[in-house]
């Protein structure tokens, strides 16, 4: 099972944990969550405003094997206008624009979607047991 809580941080409310969403699904092959502005695809939705966000910015989806990978999906856009970092075990690593990583299993840790034009993002912890 992978779980997924999200929540969207403005400059004002850095500490704030209000109007958080969240989000599972069983880890089974072919398993997906989303996270992005669609609502018609994703289950994790930030403010419809919140343009540095995609339409579909993350997937989350289970391999065969039951580990779970996380894709920064490529927009419509050749640059995009948000950074994605990836924190597991106090370790933070960006994630490539098109990039894909393996989450832990029997784990957790945090995905941040970083606006690079103010200071605002979307915070999205996930935890995963088998």
């Amino acid at each position: 099972m992978l779980e997924l809580t999200m929540a969207c941080v403005s400059g004002a409310d850095a500490g704030a944990t209000a109007g958080m969403l969240m989000a599972d699904a069983p880890s089974a092959p072919g398993a997906v969550l989303r996270v992005g502005r669609d609502r018609g695809v994703c289950r994790l939705v930030p403010p419809d405003d919140w343009l540095f966000v995609s339409r579909t910015h993350l997937e989350f989806r289970c391999g065969a094997d039951g580990v779970w990978l996380l894709s920064w999906l490529r927009g419509s856009h050749p640059e995009p206008a948000s950074e994605v970092r990836l924190t597991v075990g106090g370790v933070t690593s960006p994630l490539e624009y098109g990039g894909s990583a393996p989450l832990p299993r029997d784990g957790s840790g945090d995905v941040v979607i970083l606006d690079r034009a103010g200071p605002r993002s979307v915070n999205v912890g996930f935890y995963q047991e088998s």
